[in-house]
């Protein structure tokens, strides 16, 4: 009798403690360029990253043959066999709406290309990432893909999934993948509004019941990126990455005119772009409140935990933004 009551309480134990163990915290990398900064290797050493996910190179279609074509391969400058590496391919949708695309050949060239790339800086991977905003138009041909990618690559694989994809999966179909990584950002119209499109809570909650329901494992990335939205006469004309709104501020060219906006007082250059007299920017950024309010509400809404919360993305810029707990306390959330 004794003996089953310890038994029966050891189960108990390794079962709650399954249930509490927390995500691991990866990195998307998306540069073009791979060598870490000493203050992202800091980031990296205290949050013991082993994972990140490469952007290994895009593939688009050629301007005058309209084939698709690999675009901005990344160069390792520095070794990279210290972490786990997960190869991502973007595959932007127009590729994948060709009606008359040749799927064996593009999975083929696709796998070569990676396989390249890993034996000339000698990396190992167990997984590889497709990255693609897939429609119901592309859906067929993406689906296609996928299942001889699988197939012809011998690896885990995993896919990027977004929220319209989740709440709608009946009709935009699920992806033969061992796992989903939903893309928790990008959730508006990039406009000359005062909505952020990088993250809203109002349109996050629209599907986040969905999430309960969504059959494949999903892990989360979550957003530390910014940018300024360059906005002439009412028309929104560019978005400006890596702005520094505290230069801005002391920037006599700039004037702070609300929380968000600020107003270019006299014309000039600034990090190579022209701002008109009169020309907006508004800031769009997440902040560590947003994370946390992010974190809590996916782990209110999940049925299965995810094994790994992947921030996007990787670069000096978008950490020193942010105090350097943020990601150990974005992962408690679970």
């Amino acid at each position: 009798m004794i003996r089953r009551f310890f038994v029966g309480l050891l189960f108990f134990l390794l079962i709650s403690c399954g249930k509490n163990e927390k995500p691991i915290v990866a990195f998307y990398y998306w540069k073009t360029i791979f060598k870490l900064s000493p203050a992202e290797k800091e980031v990296l050493r205290d949050n013991k990253v082993s994972k990140l996910y490469i952007r290994y190179f895009d593939i688009g279609l050629h301007p005058e043959t309209q084939d698709p074509i690999p675009m901005s391969p990344i160069r390792f400058q520095e070794n990279a066999a210290n972490f786990d590496i997960v190869p991502v391919v973007f595959i932007q949708n127009k590729v994948m709406s060709l009606p008359r695309l040749n799927i064996d050949d593009l999975a083929q060239k696709t796998i070569r290309l990676v396989e390249e790339m890993n034996a000339k800086n000698k990396i190992a991977v167990q997984e590889i990432q497709i990255d693609c905003d897939w429609t119901l138009k592309s859906k067929d041909n993406y689906l296609r893909f996928i299942e001889q990618f699988k197939k012809l690559s011998k690896k885990k694989l995993s896919a990027t999934i977004r929220l319209h994809q989740v709440k709608y999966f009946k009709k935009t179909k699920i992806p033969n993948v061992d796992s989903g990584v939903l893309m928790y950002y990008n959730m508006g119209t990039i406009a000359n509004d005062s909505l952020n499109s990088i993250y809203s809570k109002k349109v996050a909650e629209r599907y986040l019941k969905s999430l309960k329901k969504y059959p494949l494992h999903l892990d989360f990335a979550l957003p530390i990126y910014s940018w300024a939205i360059h906005i002439r006469e009412q028309k929104v004309i560019g978005l400006r990455s890596k702005l520094n709104v505290n230069e801005l501020k002391k920037d006599a060219n700039f004037e702070k005119i609300g929380t968000i906006f600020f107003k270019v007082k006299k014309s000039n250059y600034k990090n190579g772009v022209f701002y008109e007299e009169n020309d907006l920017l508004k800031i769009e950024a997440i902040s560590s409140e947003d994370l946390i309010e992010m974190g809590n509400d996916l782990d209110n809404n999940l049925v299965h935990a995810p094994r790994e919360i992947i921030f996007y993305d990787l670069d000096e810029f978008n950490i020193k933004n942010y105090e350097k707990n943020i990601f150990k306390q974005v992962i408690s959330c679970f």
